[in-house]
């Protein structure tokens, strides 16, 4: 799975409001269409995105399904962003030393 499309998977604001229900824990589809301004099918298939780009796992508690971060997937993401975070501090640096050369 490439960054690329968890970037693409987050980018429609629905979607991310799901994602961003699952960091207070595992929920079911009915749990989180609460407070969404869809229905729970919309939600299910905003789930099923999320899953296919490796930011959400699923497994089943008999007839429900219930749905998680996958910590993987959100690890990937953060790789990404560290790489220019390491950057922003390296110039940082630098240009600390510039001042005291």
């Amino acid at each position: 799975m490439t960054y690329e499309m968890k970037f693409e998977a987050l980018a429609v604001p629905t979607r991310r409001a799901v994602f961003e229900k699952l960091r207070a824990g595992p929920s079911s589809v009915g749990a989180l269409a609460e407070g969404l301004p869809v229905s729970r099918p919309a939600v299910s298939q905003h789930l099923k995105v999320l899953k296919d780009a490796g930011l959400v796992l699923e497994h089943r508690e008999g007839v429900k399904r219930i749905y998680r971060l996958d910590t993987e997937g959100v690890r990937e993401m953060r790789d990404y962003f560290d790489r220019f975070w390491d950057t922003a501090l390296d110039a940082y640096r630098r240009s600390l030393e510039a001042k005291d050369a």
